[in-house]
């Protein structure tokens, strides 16, 4: 992935999104393309069109603190956008980004049997643990019933996105399977932005852009999100359909890897089907860690 291509494409992608009515400039003259011209968001952000432009081309290293913010306004930016354009500069620069370390737990197992404990642990929720490229590292009792679909008869290590837009099952397993794979694709970008070096991220771009036209479109689209909270509608096979609430936790001592976790509101549905499924993992011999 080359950086200054990502820059180029992330702030020419931001610049088309926007309006002059929705920044409070008039709409003079025909536009050729969709969006603000560079020289009203070098305006907006009261740096020289020149070197709006520069920046705009990818040569973002150096850029300081003040300046990048200064875009990121002109340019509307919500708080993801936000820290994603700061993690390119940081990339530009040489940094490692977002206070992680550059090197990356890459194994496909679980390097610690404390954090395999911890997951069992968890017992009236899904739980597991999942890299940037959406390997699904491990997973509690729940989550290994929950996540069948996707986990399927072994071989190699389940990954999120390679269920999303590969599986045809998928599309069964997500109602809202155009919302899923908008938010994958969004937070893959995001984590790509936060280490450009993520080889396994890289090599499972390349995968799915040649294998899945969907997801193409969706990453030259350069949207970016992170996971932290919210509700998701699944479909399962075993129990029909279920609205679970998500929680996305670091894991601190390993930067880079997220614990996400999926209950339902209590006296729900969905929570007496997760009780179903939970009923189901119970007769199922535990997986070693």
């Amino acid at each position: 992935m080359d950086n200054k291509a990502e820059v180029r494409e992330f702030l020419t992608s931001r610049r088309a999104k926007l309006t002059p009515s929705e920044v409070g400039l008039p709409n003079v003259g025909r536009r050729r393309v969709p969006g603000l011209r560079r020289n009203e968001v070098a305006m907006l952000a009261g740096v020289s069109i020149e070197y709006y432009a520069k920046l705009e081309r990818g040569a973002i290293a150096g850029a300081s603190s003040a300046v990048l913010e200064a875009i990121a306004q002109a340019l509307r930016l919500d708080d993801t956008e936000r820290a994603h354009l700061l993690d390119l500069a940081r990339a530009a620069d040489g940094i490692p980004t977002s206070g992680r370390a550059r090197r990356r737990p890459t194994t496909q197992t679980m390097s610690r049997p404390s954090l395999q404990w911890a997951l069992e642990a968890i017992t009236d929720g899904v739980a597991f643990v999942r890299n940037p490229a959406q390997d699904l590292l491990a997973t509690n009792a729940l989550g290994r019933v929950f996540y069948s679909p996707v986990i399927g008869a072994g071989g190699r290590t389940p990954n999120l996105a390679r269920f999303q837009f590969l599986d045809p099952a998928s599309r069964d397993f997500y109602p809202d399977w155009d919302l899923f794979a908008h938010m994958c694709v969004a937070i893959m970008r995001a984590e790509a932005g936060r280490d450009p070096h993520d080889r396994a991220l890289q090599d499972l771009v390349g995968e799915l852009s040649t294998q899945s036209e969907t997801f193409r479109r969706l990453w030259g689209s350069h949207d970016v999100r992170t996971h932290g909270t919210g509700t998701k509608r699944f479909c399962h096979p075993e129990v029909g359909e279920l609205t679970l609430a998500y929680e996305g936790l670091a894991v601190t001592a390993e930067p880079g890897l997220m614990l996400m976790l999926y209950t339902a509101e209590p006296g729900s549905t969905s929570a007496e089907k997760l009780r179903l499924l939970a009923s189901l993992a119970a007769e199922v011999t535990p997986a070693s860690g």
